[in-house]
């Protein structure tokens, strides 16, 4: 990480806080390895690994498990070249990727990020880390099930990043596709990853019948990029 991540944002507040948050994530990279030291076999085979909402509610529940500097100012650039005044969030944790996305939209004109964490003490720290930026006022995090937080969209989508749990991942693109617009991007981490439990996303993705056309960025081991053709 290196202050070069950080430059394309001209708010020195929102600069410190990715900066001090991302190295807090940093710190928790030894316990995640070890954690899924277990499961290494079937992550190398390309094979699924059990995700069970109960996990973020025990040991992911102090974890960041957060997008890299790296992709999060690519999504802020993204955002910036879609001119994106609607962002959509699945997974927002700790509010990292949030912050980054705020931060688009508000250099953008204004507009909203609607983000969607499952766990309420999740959610709670990240609009404190929303509110120590100064983005408070562009984002909206909503607590509890994406499939049924997300069911109400009320607005046009310009980006959305699937970033939760990887086994909901089609099921909620599916929900919010209807509100992506022409032009759209869907940014999906992991992918490359836990490529098992992506499998099924990344082919429905990649099928030009369903409205999205697909590449795999060099990311965190694969990022998907779609747009919404």
């Amino acid at each position: 990480m290196s202050a070069s991540d950080y430059s394309m944002i001209g708010d020195e507040r929102v600069r410190g806080v990715l900066s001090r948050l991302h190295v807090e994530a940093d710190r928790q990279t030894p316990a995640l390895v070890l954690h899924y030291l277990g499961k290494l076999p079937r992550l190398l085979l390309g094979k699924p690994i059990p995700f069970h909402e109960s996990d973020f509610r025990g040991y992911y529940a102090d974890k960041y498990i957060a997008l890299e500097p790296q992709q999060g100012a690519f999504c802020y650039l993204t955002a910036r070249a879609l001119g994106a005044t609607s962002v959509v969030e699945f997974g927002t944790s700790f509010g990292v990727s949030t912050i980054w996305l705020a931060a688009a939209v508000r250099d953008n004109g204004g507009g909203r990020v609607v983000g969607t964490e499952l766990v309420p003490e999740k959610a709670a720290r990240a609009a404190e880390h929303l509110e120590e930026a100064g983005l408070s006022a562009y984002a909206e995090i909503r607590i509890g099930d994406a499939r049924e937080t997300l069911a109400d969209l009320d607005m046009p989508v310009d980006l959305f990043l699937n970033d939760g749990l990887p086994d909901l991942a089609l099921d909620v693109v599916r929900l919010v596709a209807p509100r992506i617009r022409t032009g759209g991007v869907v940014i999906t981490d992991n992918v490359g990853t836990f490529r098992g439990n992506y499998a099924d996303y990344v082919h429905y993705m990649h099928d030009p019948s369903n409205g999205f056309s697909s590449t795999t960025l060099p990311f965190k081991s694969g990022t998907l990029y779609s747009v919404r053709v």
